[in-house]
C-alpha cells in the first residue's frame, strides 16, 4: 500500500499533470520524498511562492493543461495569491497542493496555523481539505477535473501532513473531462440577426477566441458583415503576427477605450466581458459600452468559441477566407541613436524570431510593442490578465517549460520585475531559453499618469518619492549575474541590438537591462493623443477623436 503522498503523485500523473512548481516546507516533506519514486513528475523549485504560482499559470496557458504547485501552509499560499488572482482572471487551470499541519496537531494553534481554506477561496473555484490517505487520491482527481473545467480555474487541495504520510492509499483514475459545447442555436441566430441589421457593430474577442481557429472564423464574419474586430485589454494568450487577423485590443485607458467603442450599435461578446474601466475616476464612467449599444454575450467562457463562430460564419454565408483582414508581413527597421522604450520595442519587432512567445509586463514602457510586432513572424502574446504585477517573469518560466523549442521573451518594467526577481534563479537552474528585457526608467512610471487621472492634485516631494526608484538605483545586471543569468546593460540602440541578437542566437537565459527615460515624467493626459499619433499606435483620425474627447 502507498502513502497518501505517493498515491497523490501517481493520481496527478495519470490525470496528465506532470509538472509541479514547488516551494515546500516541513508539512510537504512526504510529497517531496515521494518525488524520487515518480520520475515522470518534473518538480521545479522556486525561491518564492509567487514565482511558483505565476509559472504554473504560464505553463497552463501554453501547454493547454494544468500544472501543479506545492505550497507551504496558509502563509505560502498567501505569498502566491497575486499570481493566482491573475490565473483566475485568465481562466487558467492550476492545481494547488497546499500542505497543512497534521490533523492531530491543529488543535494546538502552532505558530504557522491558519485558516487555509479562507485564503484559498479568494482565488479558487474549488477548495477541499483532504480527510484521509484513503480519500486523498479521489480528492486530487476531482481537483484536476475542476481546474480543467471548462472554463479553466484554480483548484486548491489542502493536504494535512498525516494524510500525506499515512499508508493505505491507492491512486485514483482520472475523471472524465467535460467538453466545451457551442452556444445555443437560438443565440447564434440572434447574433446573426443583430449583425445583419444596419448600424455599427463590433465583435469583442477574449479567452480562447484569440487563438487561430476562432480568430479566422471571426475574421470571416467581419468580412461578411463589416463588423469591427476587437480584443480584450489583457488576453491570457493571443496568437499574433503575419498571416493572422489582427483585432484591435481595447485600450487600458478608459479615455481611449471610450473612443474605440464610440458609436457602436451592437457589441457581440465572444468569451469576453463587456468592457469596463480598470478603476473609478472622478466624473468618468466605469461601464464603457456606449449608451444605446446592444451588448450580446454569444459565447460564455464555458462554451466553445471556435465552434460557435464557425456556425455563425456559415449562417451568415461568410467567405471561406477573410482576405484583407489578415495581417501582412512587416517588420520595422532597426532603430538608431539614444535608447528609448519605444526604440526597444522597435528593435524587438525587427528581430523577433519565428514562433516566439512574449510574456509582456512592460507596462507603460511597452505601450508601442503591439504596433511594432503586428506584422512580425507568428508568435504568442501572454499578458497581465488580472492586473497584479509580478507576473511577467514567472509566466515566462512556465511558458518556456511548456514549449522548450520556442524562444521566450519576458518584458518587464523595473518596478514589476522586482516583485518576483527570484524567478531569474529558477531560469538559470532549469537552463530555460528566456530573454528577460527590463525597462529601467527608475520609476513607477504609470503612477505619474494615474496621479493626474484620479485628480489627486500636483504632487509634492512626499508624493513624488512614492513613484521614484532611483534612490538607490537598482542594478539589474548585478542581480541577474548573482542568480546565474548572463546579463548586460544597454544605453544605446547599438548596444541593445547587439545584446538582443546575442541572446536570440544563444540558448539559455539572458537578461538585458535597458536604461530608458521615464516617458511619463510631467505627464499630461491631454498630450497623449499627440504621442500616440506620432508613434503610429493609433490611426490619425482616432488619435484626433481622442484628443477632442479628453482635451479640456
Amino acid at each position: 500500500m502507498s502513502t497518501g503522498a505517493q498515491a497523490l503523485l501517481r493520481t496527478l500523473l495519470d490525470a496528465g499533470v506532470d509538472t509541479c512548481f514547488t516551494n515546500p516546507g516541513t508539512s510537504e516533506m512526504h510529497f517531496v520524498a515521494a518525488l524520487d519514486g515518480a520520475p515522470d513528475m518534473r518538480a521545479v523549485l522556486t525561491l518564492f511562492e509567487g514565482v511558483a504560482t505565476g509559472a504554473a499559470d504560464g505553463y497552463a496557458r501554453m501547454a493547454g493543461k494544468p500544472a501543479a504547485t506545492l505550497l507551504h501552509l496558509g502563509c505560502g499560499l498567501g505569498n502566491g495569491l497575486a499570481n493566482l488572482h491573475n490565473a483566475r482572471k485568465g481562466k487558467t487551470p492550476v492545481v494547488n497542493i497546499v500542505g497543512d499541519h497534521a490533523t492531530t496537531h491543529a488543535r494546538y494553534d502552532a505558530p504557522l496555523q491558519s485558516d487555509i481554506e479562507t485564503v484559498a477561496r479568494n482565488v479558487s473555484t474549488w477548495v477541499r481539505t483532504a480527510q484521509s490517505a484513503e480519500t486523498l487520491s479521489r480528492d486530487a482527481a476531482e481537483a484536476v477535473a475542476a481546474a480543467v473545467g471548462p472554463p479553466g480555474s484554480v483548484a486548491t487541495l489542502i493536504v494535512p501532513a498525516d494524510v500525506s504520510w499515512n499508508t493505505g492509499a491507492q491512486p485514483c483514475q482520472s475523471l472524465p473531462l467535460a467538453a466545451a459545447p457551442p452556444a445555443d442555436g437560438k443565440a447564434i441566430e440572434a447574433a446573426a440577426g443583430a449583425l445583419r441589421q444596419r448600424g455599427k457593430a463590433a465583435i469583442l474577442l477574449g479567452g480562447r477566441a484569440l487563438r487561430e481557429p476562432a480568430l479566422m472564423a471571426a475574421a470571416r464574419i467581419a468580412a461578411a458583415t463589416g463588423a469591427k474586430l476587437l480584443a480584450e485589454v489583457f488576453p491570457a494568450r493571443m496568437e499574433r503576427g503575419a498571416g493572422l487577423p489582427a483585432p484591435e485590443r481595447i485600450a487600458y485607458l478608459a479615455e481611449l477605450a471610450s473612443v474605440q467603442l464610440a458609436g457602436l450599435d451592437c457589441l457581440l461578446l465572444v468569451d469576453a466581458k463587456a468592457p469596463v474601466s480598470f478603476f473609478a475616476y472622478p466624473g468618468k464612467k466605469s461601464y464603457l459600452a456606449p449608451k444605446g449599444c446592444r451588448v450580446i454575450e454569444l459565447v460564455s467562457p464555458a462554451q466553445d468559441a471556435a465552434g460557435t463562430l464557425d456556425q455563425l460564419a456559415s449562417l451568415l454565408d461568410a467567405p471561406g477566407a477573410p482576405g484583407k483582414l489578415l495581417q501582412p508581413p512587416a517588420q520595422p527597421d532597426l532603430p538608431e541613436g539614444r535608447l528609448t522604450a519605444d526604440k526597444v520595442c522597435q528593435a524587438i519587432g525587427a528581430l523577433l524570431p519565428e514562433n516566439a512567445i512574449i510574456s509582456d509586463e512592460a507596462q507603460t514602457s511597452g505601450v508601442t510593442l503591439p504596433a511594432f510586432t503586428a506584422g512580425a513572424p507568428r508568435h504568442d502574446l501572454l499578458t497581465l490578465t488580472g492586473g497584479a504585477i509580478g507576473q511577467g517573469l514567472p509566466v515566462a518560466i512556465g511558458a518556456a517549460l511548456a514549449c522548450p523549442q520556442r524562444k521566450v521573451f519576458a518584458l518587464a518594467g523595473d518596478g514589476s520585475a522586482m516583485y518576483t526577481i527570484q524567478a531569474l534563479w529558477t531560469m538559470a537552474r532549469e537552463r530555460l531559453d528566456i530573454i528577460v528585457i527590463v525597462f529601467n526608467n527608475r520609476a513607477y512610471a504609470i503612477l505619474n499618469m494615474e496621479l493626474e487621472r484620479t485628480g489627486s492634485g500636483q504632487p509634492g516631494p512626499a508624493a513624488r518619492a512614492q513613484m521614484d526608484l532611483a534612490n538607490p538605483a537598482i542594478d539589474f545586471v548585478a542581480l541577474g549575474q548573482g542568480m546565474g543569468v548572463r546579463s548586460a546593460r544597454a544605453e544605446t540602440c547599438d548596444q541593445f541590438i547587439q545584446a538582443l541578437q546575442d541572446a536570440i542566437d544563444s540558448p539559455g537565459p539572458h537578461l538585458i537591462e535597458t536604461v530608458v527615460p521615464n516617458a511619463f515624467t510631467g505627464f499630461k493626459l491631454k498630450a497623449l493623443p499627440h504621442a500616440l499619433d506620432a508613434l503610429k499606435i493609433l490611426p490619425g483620425p482616432l488619435a484626433r477623436a481622442i484628443k477632442r474627447k479628453i482635451a479640456p
